[in-house]
C-alpha cells in the first residue's frame, strides 16, 4: 500500500459510537452566525494534501503511474461494428496512459503555438461523454498548465457558444458527433483555432482525400479551422516532445460552469490545490482498496465525478468507463463489478424500485423469505444501540443480499455515496439493508469541489449529510425572513456557509457574482437551510430561494416533498411540485417509470399492460381512476413521512417524460429549472387547480 493510502486509512476510522461527528472552533460564535464546525479529527486545522510532494493534479497522476505503472488505469469496452454490440473491457495501464498524456499535452501545445496561442493558463474545451480521451485530455492539460473547460455532452448550441465564446477557448477536444455543430458554430466563436476529435476520422479504407478528416477540413478550412485526430496530436507529441510544463498550486485546473437553472452559466474557478485537498479528502473519507475498480457514469463534465475520479487516480485503482447507453448500465456494471460507486438519487430511484418489485413485493417463497430476511435486518439496522446497530448478517447477506446485489453488478460494491440532491430516508435504509454495506450520503457543490459533507461508516441514521469533510468548515448564518436563526433550540438553524481550500476563488469574468456569493469575511454562501444536531450531523431542511408560500401563508420546501415522493413511489420518475400564493394547494406533474408503471396501472385498472406501450400507457394514466389511485398513494406516503396537511398534492397529472434537457426545463446535470416549467405547463396548472376547486364545490353542495 502507498503511503498516500496508509496516510487516509490511519485517518479514515469514524469516530467512537455516541462521539460527535464534527469538533467545535472554540469562542467561534458571533452575532448571527453559530459556531464553526469541523471534521472531527481536523479541529486544529483543515487537510490540504496527504502528501507534501504532491500539490497539482499533475503530482497526483505521476505519483500513481511511478508507484504502479503496470498497474490497470482506465477501461472501456469497444464497440464492434460488425455484430453491432460493445465487447468486454479493455484497460489500460498507467505507464500506458501516462505516454498517451505526455504526448498529447506535447501536441496539443505545438498545435496551439501553430495557430498563434502561446503560453500557459489557456481553457481547453472538452466535449463528449465520459471516455478515457477525456481523463487523458485532462490530464494532458495540467502537464502543461493548461486547464479544461467541461462543456456538458447534452447541451444546446446556445449554451455551448456562450462557454466557448466567454472562457475564449482556442481548442475543443470532441467526440465526431459533436464536430458538426462546432463548425456551424465557428463563425460566431472566432477564438476556437483547433477541433481534436477523440474519434478515428479515417478507417484506412478511403480512396485519398476522401476520409472524413479530408471533408471535415474542407469545411474547416473554410473558416479557419483545423480539424485534428488525437491519435495524430499524441503521434506529433512523441515525435516533437517537450519538457512538462509544471502547474502551480494557484493555477487554475478546470472551469468548470454551473448548468443554472436561470440565465447564462456561471464559470465556476477551481484551482490545483482545490483539486488536491479535495482528493486527499475524499481518500481519508472514503475507504478505498488499492485493487478497486470504479465505474464512471456520471458526467465528467459534473465536480462530483471530477472530484471522484481524482481521488481514484491517486489512490492507483482503476476507472472503468459506461459505454455510453445509461438504460444499459447494468450491462456494464455486471462487467465491472466495481468495489466503489457513486451515483444520485435518480438511479438509486430506479434501483430501490426494481428490487423492491423482484423482492418483498414479489408473491409466494421468494416474497415471503425476501420480508422475513429485510425484517430481520432492517431491525438490527435500527438497534437503539448505536454501537450494535448493523446492516449485515452473517447468513442473509450470503443466500440473498448477495444474490440482489449480484443482479445489479453491485456485489463487489463495500461503498456507495449518493449526492446531488437529497436521498429519501426510506429509501437509504432499504438499500443499506439489501446491499450490506458502506451507501453514504454527502453533500457538496462545484463551489466547493462537491466537498462539504459526508456520513461517516458505521453512522445508520437517515435523512441528514454528516459531518464536515476534513476540507471543509462550516457554520449556520441566520435567516430572519424565514424565521430559522442560529440560536433556535434544540438545533441551531441557518444557511450553510463554506470555508477551507477546496473552495472556489470565484466565478470566471463575473465580478458581481462573485461578491453576492461571498460574505465580507470570506464564506461561501451555499443558498441551503440546514439544522445541525447534537452529534455535530448536518441536515438539509430547506432552500432560500426554491420556497413557496401559499395563500394561508405556510411555507412549503418543494423539493423536498418530490424527493419524498420519488423515493417511495418507484413508478414516478420526476417530479414537480407546484404552489400558487393564490391558492390553499399544491399539484404536481410526475413523469412515470414505464415498466413499474404498467405494473401498477394493471392492478388499478384490473388487466395487464405493456410496459412497452408508452403511448398506450401515458393515455391510460390521464383517467381520473388512475389519478385517483396516484393520489392515494401519494397521501399514504405523506402521511409516513409526517406532512403538514397542507404539504400533500391535491391534484396531479401524469406524463411519459414532461422534463427533459430538450424542452430546456432539465439542466445538464438533470435539475429542475422551476420558473421555465411553471411557465410550460401553466395551463396544466391551471387546469389542476380549477379540479380542485370544482371538487371543493361538490362536496360543499353535498
Amino acid at each position: 500500500m502507498s503511503r498516500v493510502l496508509e496516510e487516509a486509512s490511519r485517518l479514515h476510522a469514524p469516530p467512537p459510537p455516541g462521539a460527535r461527528y464534527s469538533s467545535i472552533v472554540p469562542n467561534s460564535e458571533k452575532e448571527g452566525r453559530s459556531a464553526v464546525h469541523r471534521h472531527w479529527r481536523f479541529g486544529e486545522g483543515l487537510l490540504h494534501t496527504l502528501d507534501p510532494s504532491v500539490s497539482s493534479t499533475h503530482d497526483i497522476f505521476e505519483s500513481s503511474a511511478k508507484r504502479v505503472p503496470n498497474g490497470r488505469c482506465l477501461g472501456h469496452r469497444p464497440y464492434d461494428p460488425a455484430t453491432k454490440t460493445f465487447g468486454p473491457y479493455v484497460w489500460e495501464t498507467y505507464g500506458e496512459i501516462h505516454k498517451r498524456k505526455t504526448n498529447f499535452g506535447a501536441g496539443l501545445v505545438g498545435l496551439l503555438e501553430s495557430v498563434g496561442v502561446h503560453g500557459r493558463q489557456h481553457g481547453i474545451g472538452l466535449w463528449c461523454q465520459n471516455r478515457p480521451e477525456w481523463q487523458i485530455t485532462d490530464l494532458a492539460c495540467a502537464s502543461q498548465s493548461l486547464y479544461s473547460v467541461s462543456i456538458y455532452d447534452t447541451l444546446g448550441p446556445d449554451s455551448t457558444e456562450y462557454i466557448i465564446n466567454h472562457a475564449e477557448l482556442p481548442a475543443v477536444v470532441t467526440s465526431v458527433n459533436h464536430i458538426p455543430t462546432l463548425l456551424k458554430l465557428s463563425d460566431r466563436c472566432p477564438t476556437v483555432k483547433l477541433i481534436i476529435s477523440a474519434d478515428p476520422l479515417s478507417d484506412g479504407t478511403e480512396l485519398p482525400g476522401r476520409s472524413k478528416k479530408d471533408l471535415l477540413n474542407e469545411m474547416a478550412a473554410e473558416k479557419g479551422v483545423q480539424i485534428h485526430y488525437m491519435g495524430d496530436v499524441e503521434a506529433l507529441g512523441e515525435t516533437s516532445p517537450r519538457p512538462a510544463n509544471l502547474p502551480r498550486p494557484d493555477d487554475i485546473v478546470t472551469i468548470n460552469y454551473t448548468s443554472g437553472t436561470t440565465g447564462n452559466p456561471k464559470g465556476v474557478v477551481l484551482t490545483h490545490s482545490a483539486a488536491v485537498a479535495a482528493a486527499a479528502s475524499v481518500l481519508v473519507t472514503v475507504d478505498v482498496n488499492p485493487t478497486s475498480v470504479a465505474c464512471s457514469y456520471l458526467p465528467l463534465a459534473h465536480i462530483f465525478q471530477r472530484l471522484t475520479e481524482h481521488g481514484i487516480l491517486w489512490s492507483g485503482t482503476a476507472i472503468g468507463y459506461f459505454h455510453g447507453n445509461i438504460q444499459e448500465l447494468v450491462d456494464d456494471l455486471k462487467l465491472l463489478r466495481p468495489n466503489t460507486f457513486t451515483s444520485v438519487p435518480r438511479l438509486f430511484n430506479r434501483f430501490g424500485g426494481v428490487i423492491k418489485s423482484q423482492t418483498v413485493e414479489a408473491s409466494g417463497f421468494k416474497g415471503a423469505l425476501s420480508r422475513h430476511v429485510m425484517s430481520t435486518k432492517m431491525a438490527n439496522l435500527k438497534n437503539p444501540d448505536p454501537a450494535k446497530a448493523t446492516n449485515q448478517h452473517f447468513l442473509y447477506d450470503r443466500i440473498w443480499g448477495s444474490k440482489v446485489a449480484s443482479a445489479l453488478g453491485l456485489d463487489r460494491a463495500n461503498v456507495m455515496v449518493s449526492g446531488s440532491a437529497p436521498l429519501d430516508p426510506d429509501l437509504h435504509q432499504f438499500l443499506r439493508a439489501v446491499m450490506g454495506n458502506k451507501l453514504l450520503q454527502g453533500y457538496g457543490l462545484t463551489e466547493t469541489f462537491a466537498c462539504s459533507l459526508i456520513q461517516a461508516p458505521g453512522d445508520f441514521t437517515v435523512g441528514n449529510c454528516g459531518g464536515p469533510m476534513p476540507v471543509s468548515e462550516l457554520c449556520l448564518a441566520d435567516v430572519p425572513d424565514m424565521d430559522y436563526y442560529s440560536t433556535d433550540k434544540p438545533h441551531p438553524r441557518g444557511e450553510l456557509l463554506i470555508r477551507g481550500p477546496t473552495v472556489t476563488t470565484g466565478y470566471y469574468k463575473n465580478d458581481e457574482e462573485t461578491k453576492k456569493a461571498f460574505t465580507e469575511d470570506g464564506w461561501f454562501r451555499t443558498g441551503d437551510v440546514c439544522a445541525i444536531d447534537e452529534l455535530g450531523r448536518f441536515k438539509i431542511i430547506d432552500r432560500k430561494k426554491n420556497v413557496l408560500k401559499l395563500a394561508q401563508g405556510e411555507y412549503i420546501s418543494p423539493e423536498r416533498i418530490e424527493n419524498v415522493y420519488l423515493g417511495n413511489c418507484p413508478y414516478l420518475a420526476q417530479a414537480y411540485v407546484h404552489g400558487d400564493s393564490s391558492q390553499s394547494n399544491l399539484v404536481a406533474i410526475f413523469g412515470i417509470q414505464a415498466d413499474l408503471f404498467a405494473a401498477f396501472l394493471g392492478k388499478v385498472l384490473g388487466k395487464p399492460q405493456n410496459a412497452s406501450d408508452v403511448k398506450a400507457m401515458e393515455a391510460a394514466a390521464q383517467q381520473p381512476k388512475v389519478r385517483a389511485a396516484v393520489l392515494k398513494d401519494l397521501a399514504k406516503v405523506g402521511k409516513k413521512a409526517k406532512f403538514n396537511s397542507y404539504e400533500n398534492v391535491k391534484a396531479v397529472r401524469l406524463m411519459a417524460e414532461p422534463f427533459t434537457i430538450d424542452n430546456e426545463l432539465l439542466t445538464p446535470t438533470l435539475k429542475l429549472k422551476r420558473p421555465q416549467t411553471a411557465k410550460m405547463y401553466r395551463g396544466v396548472i391551471d387546469e389542476m387547480y380549477a379540479e380542485i376547486e370544482s371538487g371543493a364545490a361538490t362536496k360543499a353542495k353535498l
